[in-house]
């Protein structure tokens, strides 16, 4: 009887051992709950974190400029494979010119990828403060991939400040505030890169477009660009991409609509309901030195006349087209036409040039062109008429 007694007493101490080893033991190797721990001590901070003069800056422009950035969602009905009736959603960004909600954006943003908005798109806009719209869009330029909206019912909002886009240089910072992926409010920064002409999601030419490394990713279309002073220099509309990725993405290179094209559009939209763009009539060649001496042109820079366009406002002025086929980097072209060398007393050197100063200009102005008709130089005033719609210039 007391041998057992004995032997459950042993029992249970085995036990009771066992569960006290299996405790204590089974941790990962070197660490035993508080062995050398000793007291605690953390370093804290005990004041405010103080910025720099740059961090300073850019919460300075954030917070001005939030307010004014919006989030557009447009939505159509499409058929699918099935030819059923689906919702299609597009995502951007836009932001807020007057107090009563009229807001800038991409023509993409609220188009069907096909160059023209559908009957019944449904565009709502939310504000940085989660107020939600409805929005009537009111005109819409593609060919320079613009859209104006207004919010209904809007009151008191805050406007954006628009800069000027005409003396921009590379290396100025720049910041873009939109929604990138949905991410509603995100700022990024950077430089612009350089100002170049680029092709539009319409296949126009934009001139003078914002070439910028700030991080531009789908949703941030029809967002601001904006200056260090938190002004808007540009429309945030294109990115470069990696086409063996699955999903668009920032690539370091990202592209804006300059703003003061913007505000010829919306001086074009407030005067007559659609853009009216100045044109000369003209299709030509850009000339360097090399092409002007095999040529034997009388200056070594300018624009040569390949045609002018029957009826347009260069014939009508008396200049003229080529006359002569050619082929030049297996295109034809026109040799013999006049050289544009100066508009108004500026040099003309690049199609760029002829975009600019046309940029300046309003249908029916009255222009100075100065050119060389073989070797002999001459002026003549051309009245600028309106661009058809497939042309630029």
């Amino acid at each position: 009887m007391i041998a057992m007694i004995f032997r459950r007493i042993l029992l249970v101490l085995l036990l009771v051992g066992g569960f006290w080893y299996v405790v204590n033991h089974n941790h990962p190797a070197g660490l035993v709950p508080g062995s050398g721990m000793g007291e605690l001590h953390l370093s804290e901070a005990h004041a405010a974190p103080e910025y720099d003069a740059e961090e300073l800056n850019n919460i300075a422009v954030y917070k001005k400029v939030l307010p004014s950035v919006v989030n557009i969602t447009a939505t159509s009905r499409v058929l699918n494979f099935f030819f059923e009736v689906v919702p299609q959603q597009g995502q951007g960004s836009g932001f807020i010119l007057t107090a009563d909600g009229k807001v800038l954006t991409n023509f993409h943003v609220i188009s069907n990828g096909n160059g023209s908005v559908q009957r019944g798109t449904v565009v709502d806009v939310t504000t940085y403060d989660k107020r939600h719209y409805k929005a009537n869009i009111v005109d819409v330029d593609p060919h320079h991939d613009l859209a104006l909206l207004q919010l209904r019912g809007a009151s008191n909002l805050t406007p954006a400040v628009l800069a000027d886009s005409r003396n921009l240089v590379v290396g100025q910072k720049v910041y873009a505030i939109g929604n990138p992926f949905g991410l509603n409010g995100t700022m990024t920064t950077g430089i612009i890169s350089a100002i170049r002409s680029i092709h539009g999601p319409m296949g126009d030419p934009i001139e003078n477009a914002i070439q910028t490394d700030a991080a531009i990713n789908p949703g941030n279309s029809g967002g601001p660009l904006l200056n260090s002073r938190g002004e808007v220099i540009g429309i945030t509309s294109l990115i470069a991409t990696n086409p063996n990725e699955p999903v668009e993405q920032n690539a370091g290179i990202g592209f804006a609509i300059p703003i003061d094209t913007a505000k010829a559009v919306l001086s074009d939209f407030q005067k007559y309901g659609r853009v009216r763009r100045p044109w000369m009539g003209i299709s030509s060649l850009e000339i360097g030195p090399d092409l002007a001496e095999q040529m034997g042109l009388a200056a070594e820079y300018g624009l040569l006349i390949d045609r002018v366009l029957p009826g347009g406002p260069a014939e009508r002025a008396g200049l003229r087209g080529g006359n002569e086929p050619a082929l030049l980097d297996n295109q034809q072209i026109h040799i013999g036409g006049d050289l544009i060398v100066a508009i108004d007393g500026k040099q003309v050197t690049s199609q760029q040039d002829l975009a600019d100063i046309m940029n300046t200009h309003q249908v029916g102005d009255s222009v100075s062109v100065t050119y060389f008709r073989g070797r002999r130089k001459m002026t003549t005033r051309v009245t600028l008429g309106e661009a058809p719609s497939d042309r630029s210039l």
